[in-house]
């Protein structure tokens, strides 16, 4: 079988070669996920619900509250639950390109895991572009306690990878993170403010390199480092096109 010839339109392209237009809509959209001022009724109706949900899962982590304050507690919840019965539960992926174009009343960023305002698993972690770097800046409750006072080392290394995901996409030919590591320098500490810098500091064809740094006020926690692959136009759509086919399957 004859090898491909390479298709150049997707390669990324570093700074003073790279798509002007297309930066700037990445750039949009980060300023976009990060931004909670005049949100829309519903967005803030979301986010209500689900910082809510976030003091109710930092309140029950380690509580010392009696058996049937708890067995209370659990009424009143599984009473709310019942609010939402009835409403069909979507696909997020199936709104992508309105949740990014903007037209999507709660856009796609809405609902991360790390940075979603909707989303409870979230601490949520702010992202914005500055000069070409991402800043983050996040802090996190109890509730994501690893070894004493501080930060799991698993959502450390998570949030590195929304960091440098968020970086990558500024090479211009944004793709998925292919390797992922992380050094720990110094314990990262809970319920303390967290600023993560990321950077690109290369591109090699359709691999983009990236490095990224925690720190706790001027005390260094952790450091990052990833490799992103570029992905071609359209293959993001061929991976929701199988996904839609595997749900098909189950249904």
């Amino acid at each position: 079988m004859s090898a491909q010839p390479p298709d150049f339109d997707h390669l990324p392209k570093m700074a003073g070669e790279s798509d002007p237009e297309r930066i700037a809509a990445v750039t949009k959209r980060i300023k976009a996920a990060a931004s909670t001022d005049n949100l829309s009724p519903r967005r803030q109706t979301l986010k209500d619900l689900a910082d809510a949900t976030r003091e109710l899962t930092n309140r029950l982590v380690a509580t010392d509250a009696p058996d049937e304050v708890i067995a209370a507690a659990t009424v009143d919840l599984r009473a709310a639950l019942s609010h939402l019965d009835g409403y069909k539960q979507g696909s997020l992926y199936g709104f992508s390109e309105m949740a990014t174009t903007g037209t999507r009343e709660d856009p796609l960023f809405d609902h991360s895991p790390l940075i979603g305002i909707a989303n409870p698993l979230a601490p949520p972690m702010s992202i914005r572009e500055e000069d070409g770097t991402i800043i983050a800046e996040v802090t996190f409750p109890q509730a994501y306690e690893g070894p004493p006072g501080c930060v799991h080392g698993g959502y450390v290394a998570a949030i590195f990878d929304e960091l440098l995901g968020a970086t990558q996409s500024l090479s211009g030919a944004p793709g998925m993170t292919g390797t992922l590591s992380v050094r720990y320098e110094s314990p990262t500490p809970l319920k303390t403010p967290l600023r993560l810098v990321g950077k690109i500091s290369g591109v090699e064809r359709r691999k983009i390199f990236t490095e990224g740094s925690c720190f706790a006020g001027d005390r260094l926690t952790a450091t990052a480092k990833g490799i992103f692959i570029s992905i071609r136009p359209g293959q993001f759509l061929d991976l929701l096109a199988e996904r839609e086919a595997r749900s098909g399957e189950v249904r």
